[in-house]
């Protein structure tokens, strides 16, 4: 609470108390009542018989552990492999997401941080950002457009020779790979470019003059400060990426199956809230739980985080 009063003190003396009155209103009802309380119903859900509209309130509305047992061991009391290796699949694919825009955009946050200037800065700002004024459903069309059998990229291999005969990219999930990489790109470069951005140019220049190699001067000098700027963006890509619909809906293949796919059959094709809830609440829970071990080893607190 102390630290709670220091920034509204803080704030309200650099904006006004009324600014700072208005933002921690703001900021108080979006976490109560758009976070706080649908988490809380969910949560209650989750516990509950899927019972007929008649019955909801009565004797048989009692709280269960029904719905969680069915994701651990389905109807027939056996190991429920299906599901739970979807959950797993899903979650690998979101790392293995998380690390692909680790790769792409640290070298761009850096380039943009301490290399473009003027006229190039401010292209490569806008060159990033105005594709994303297309709606991000419109976006994962056009990628099922560039990847399919007559898509762009068959196209230019059938007619350059590099294979003689289409490749389903949608069925390899290239194109879903490819659609969530870039879906969430500018969530992993403006972490990464408000770290480096504080860097001290002269000490990437004295690392080079001492003789420090470039690989060198990255791993030593700019990682370090890189890394809570990586540890929150890797956070928002994996979180968002493991609670994906509209991609995986659009680009995944006929075999491929999200855990967040499951959890939509479950709220709208089996009117099942209930357990579609207990899913859901599952879903968070191991992402929550795969974040705090990975910021244990990669020792990232959450104020570098928040910072």
């Amino acid at each position: 609470m102390g630290a709670l009063r220091r920034t509204f003190n803080g704030f309200a003396s650099k904006h006004g108390l009324g600014v700072a009155c208005f933002i921690g209103v703001a900021v108080l009802f979006w976490m109560i009542f758009l976070i706080a309380l649908p988490q809380i119903s969910m949560l209650d859900y989750s516990f509950r018989y899927n019972l007929p509209a008649a019955e909801v309130g009565g004797p048989n509305d009692v709280y269960t552990f029904a719905n969680y047992g069915y994701f651990f061991q389905g109807n027939d009391g056996t190991f429920n492999g299906l599901d739970i290796g979807i959950l797993v699949k899903t979650m690998v694919a979101a790392v293995f997401v998380t690390i692909i825009d680790i790769l792409i955009c640290y070298p761009i946050a850096f380039i943009l941080a301490h290399s473009a200037t003027g006229v190039s800065a401010r292209l490569m700002v806008i060159g990033l950002i105005v594709p994303f004024w297309v709606n991000e459903i419109l976006r994962a069309f056009a990628f099922r457009v560039l990847f399919g059998a007559t898509g762009l990229i068959n196209g230019i291999g059938l007619s350059t020779g590099l294979w003689d005969q289409p490749i389903d990219f949608i069925r390899a999930d290239v194109a879903l790979y490819s659609g969530l990489t870039y879906a969430y790109i500018l969530l992993m470069i403006f972490p990464i470019f408000n770290a480096v951005e504080a860097l001290d140019r002269n000490q990437i220049e004295a690392a080079r003059d001492m003789g420090a190699s470039w690989w060198r001067v990255h791993w030593r000098v700019v990682l370090p400060v890189a890394k809570p700027g990586i540890a929150s963006g890797a956070t928002m890509v994996f979180m968002l990426t493991a609670g994906a619909l509209a991609a995986p809906q659009i680009l995944g293949g006929p075999s491929n199956l999200w855990f967040t796919q499951l959890i939509y059959q479950w709220f709208n094709q089996s009117a099942n809230w209930q357990r579609g809830s207990a899913y859901a609440v599952i879903l968070l829970i191991v992402c929550i739980a795969f974040v705090l071990m990975m910021m244990r080893v990669f020792k990232v607190s959450i104020g570098e985080i928040g910072r």
